[in-house]
């Protein structure tokens, strides 16, 4: 179990308990990363960073129980990987006359394994994905994502809802939505 005393040890150089918080988080970790820039190659690389990152960091963190470290390590995971996208000028997003409208209603409650959505996010362009992955799957505001992002608000929401409707295509292309 990772806890306050745990913390400590990693804090105070211990590399088995380094070690151990690496092999407990570095599958989860890895999905974040990867989930923004679909090559497992970059995906590793942007995790090993964001760990050099925790372990540099870690004597800034503060625990407020059991799940604190992981939402912690997520934010730094997910801002690896935003930087990761501008450094390499991935983070193309798509212009408002490009898409058709699509209503940005509730996705129907459905059947799905969590395994096929993860790969349906992976098969959006990367403006749609990374925007998606932001406000729906990390819960940042629009707001929050303008400011990462350096985009409109607007163009926040808009590509929110592109990415929607590119959901609800792939949804009824498997058959799964109504």
């Amino acid at each position: 179990m990772i806890d306050e005393k745990f913390i400590d040890l990693c804090l105070q150089g211990d590399s088995n308990a380094q070690r151990t918080l690496y092999e407990h988080f570095s599958i989860q970790m890895f999905r974040i990363c990867y989930r923004y820039v679909k090559n497992e190659n970059d995906a590793e690389d942007i995790m090993i960073e964001g760990f050099y990152k925790v372990f540099n960091n870690l004597s800034k963190f503060e625990y407020r129980g059991d799940k604190s470290l992981a939402a912690w390590m997520r934010k730094i995971m997910v801002n690896q990987s935003l930087m990761f996208l501008r450094k390499n000028k991935n983070l193309i997003l798509m212009p408002s006359e490009a898409a058709i409208h699509i209503p940005s209603d509730d996705f129907p409650d459905l059947q799905v394994e969590s395994e096929e959505i993860y790969q349906m996010i992976g098969t959006m362009p990367v403006g749609y994905r990374t925007i998606f992955n932001l406000y729906v799957i990390e819960g940042y505001s629009h707001k929050e994502i303008s400011e990462k992002l350096s985009i409109s608000i607007s163009t926040s929401k808009s590509q929110l809802s592109k990415a929607k409707g590119w959901m609800r295509k792939m949804l009824n292309q498997y058959g799964l939505a109504t």
